[in-house]
């Protein structure tokens, strides 16, 4: 089962995927770990991609796309797998789309976690971190509004697509995911 966790920065992708990994015994593939493991095991796309971070230049999505197709390669992965923070851009999409008809599989479903955005700019101050600010939360979500979220309707033409509401505890979120999931 392919399932990807969709949702503007802090909705709560990350904490929703780590719950459904830990109670339904699904990998979850977060980017960032991904990354970390990839530069870490000094693959060569962690080693390209290390490039970009060290410079602090973007990653392309190109190399971005070959570390998850790395990733979803291992045979932990095999059996599925939450995708969180991938992917974010339409060539990451149609990348993706390719990298699964090869393996002749297909995303089963797409849970957009959908949260106001004064509630997500609350959330994030709250966490507390250096570069959580006003000013570079709303350029997040603005990268987000104008990059990402036109992902939405590639997914809903695919029949992918189910949206829930983030304005709730976690507990009531994951609750809501587990259903449109598992039923």
């Amino acid at each position: 089962m392919v399932i990807i966790l969709f949702g503007a920065p802090g909705v709560g992708k990350g904490t929703q995927a780590a719950l459904l990994a830990e109670r339904k015994n699904i990998k979850h593939l977060s980017t960032g770990e991904a990354f970390r493991a990839a530069i870490r095991e000094g693959t060569a796309m962690g080693k390209t991609a290390q490039e970009y971070v060290e410079s602090g230049r973007l990653v392309p999505d190109e190399i971005v796309t070959g570390i998850v197709a790395e990733t979803i390669a291992k045979p932990e992965y095999a059996e599925g797998y939450i995708l969180d923070g991938y992917p974010r851009t339409a060539s990451q999409a149609h990348a993706l789309q390719e990298i699964l008809e090869k393996q002749g599989t297909d995303v089963d479903i797409v849970v957009n976690i959908d949260v106001d955005n004064d509630e997500i700019i609350n959330r994030m101050l709250l966490r507390g971190r250096k570069d959580d600010t006003r000013e570079v939360i709303a350029d997040r979500l603005a990268i987000y509004n104008n990059e990402t979220a036109p992902l939405l309707a590639f997914f809903q033409e695919r029949g992918k697509l189910q949206s829930i509401d983030g304005n709730a505890e976690v507990e009531e979120v994951y609750s809501r995911i587990e259903k449109i999931i598992f039923g």
